[in-house]
């Protein structure tokens, strides 16, 4: 038994005692880890990918440390209104993976399905109720989420909302994109921020909000100067970077740590040396946990992830002069949003932007969206020659397994592409 499932198991029989005290140990043992971050950083990393795990775990100890000064919300909502009004994004996912790699994720699981919840509702979701209900997450001052994308939403956020006793505002963004739409998102996020200022009794500013806005798009800007330079070079990545950068991406746009973390990218990428080895974009969430994905991409020269779907889902070309606009822009305009053809045509622009060898889609267990788009996507990216593999798993939940196909089909993909490679080499040469 490893130190981690040693924590885990402490953390979950003082949960059981005391929540109170399940909740410090759980802190504790994330600050101790964000120590390590600090003075004892993964040298394989870059230096961006070092500040990034300390920036993220700082991001997971905020609400621990203040949950008066946090809200719960879904990872799309526009959280640059929520910066403003003092409250620190407290999200389900991201939680929920932190919990995972902590070894309580199955503690959790276990307290939704004594419950009755369907096994078929996301993991990620189920694991924070879980979580929430045994008094493990601390209660927030509020929740706010969004219908985007997530069917699952609709579900656990009320679901919370009702158990902690909180005030909860939900965003509803239609699969439709025309201006009229905007400006029904624009107007629900009006009444977000009067909503906010009631709830906190902070004034949100609006030359502040501009200016944090602004700053979001500033950060996505330079984001895609990196990903246009990252075409050609090699970057060292663990399988956690990817899933990192999703929640910046999203949830931390419009903050200077965000910023800065772009900024190091940038400065890195000019570093970095040349392209290497089979470049694999990932569809959907990564299972950091699995030993099979692990022993073929974790740090490994021959085949890395270049890129995750979750890093390039909002668009920069929005107007922060009318800060509530542009969220609602960015919203409206999501590429998950709408039509499953806007995802995967989404995903091939970027696939092919990075110089991607092939395409994983990860069927994540409980994601309707993804699981019944699956047969259409490996269809459309091998249409345009990139190679597809459809891989069934579960992103938070180790104990569906499956370990031993995905260690046997996604090996065989990756030799297919090295295969594939060495073919057009020779023809080359030839």
């Amino acid at each position: 038994m490893n130190i981690t499932e040693t924590f885990g198991q402490y953390v979950t029989k003082y949960t059981d005692r005391n929540p109170a005290q399940g909740r410090r140990l759980l802190k504790l043992g994330w600050e101790a880890q964000n120590f390590k971050f600090r003075h004892f950083p993964d040298q394989r990393l870059m230096p961006a990918d070092r500040y990034l795990a300390q920036f993220m775990m700082e991001s997971m100890l905020a609400p621990l440390k203040s949950p008066d000064h946090s809200a719960i919300v879904s990872i799309f909502v526009p959280c640059e209104l929520l910066q403003e009004a003092g409250l620190h994004p407290y999200n389900a996912e991201a939680f929920s993976c932190y919990l995972e790699a902590s070894r309580v994720e199955r503690y959790c699981l276990q307290q939704t399905e004594n419950d009755g919840l369907s096994e078929t509702l996301c993991s990620y979701h189920r694991t924070f109720i879980g979580a929430a209900e045994r008094g493990l997450m601390p209660k927030p001052k509020c929740i706010v989420y969004t219908n985007l994308t997530c069917d699952a939403n609709l579900v656990t956020f009320r679901h919370l909302a009702d158990l902690y006793h909180v005030p909860c505002f939900s965003i509803d963004v239609p699969m439709t994109m025309t201006e009229a739409d905007i400006s029904y998102v624009e107007k629900q996020l009006r009444d977000l921020k009067l909503w906010l200022e009631h709830e906190t009794g902070k004034t949100i500013e609006e030359d502040k909000l501009r200016s944090r806005v602004e700053r979001s798009r500033r950060t996505l800007m330079k984001f895609e100067q990196y990903q246009t330079a990252k075409a050609e070079k090699y970057v060292p990545t663990d399988l956690v970077t990817p899933l990192y950068s999703g929640m910046t991406n999203n949830i931390l746009l419009g903050t200077e740590q965000n910023e800065h973390y772009v900024d190091l990218l940038n400065q890195d990428i000019k570093k970095a040396g040349p392209a290497r080895g089979q470049r694999i974009y990932w569809m959907h969430t990564l299972p950091f946990w699995s030993d099979a994905v692990r022993s073929l991409l974790y740090f490994k020269e021959d085949a890395q992830i270049v890129g995750d779907e979750l890093q390039s889902v909002c668009s920069s070309d929005f107007d922060p002069s009318n800060p509530y606009r542009a969220m609602a822009s960015r919203m409206v305009h999501h590429a998950l949003n709408g039509s499953i053809h806007r995802r995967i045509d989404n995903g091939i622009a970027h696939a092919r932007a990075l110089h991607a060898d092939g395409v994983v889609w990860f069927n994540h267990w409980g994601c309707k969206h993804t699981l019944g788009g699956a047969l259409l996507a490996k269809k459309k990216f091998e249409e345009v020659g990139l190679p597809c593999l459809l891989l069934d798993g579960d992103g938070c939940d180790r104990s569906h397994g499956g370990e031993g196909q995905t260690l046997t089909r996604l090996g065989a993909f990756l030799e297919m592409l090295e295969a594939d490679k060495a073919k057009d080499s020779k023809e080359v040469s030839a």
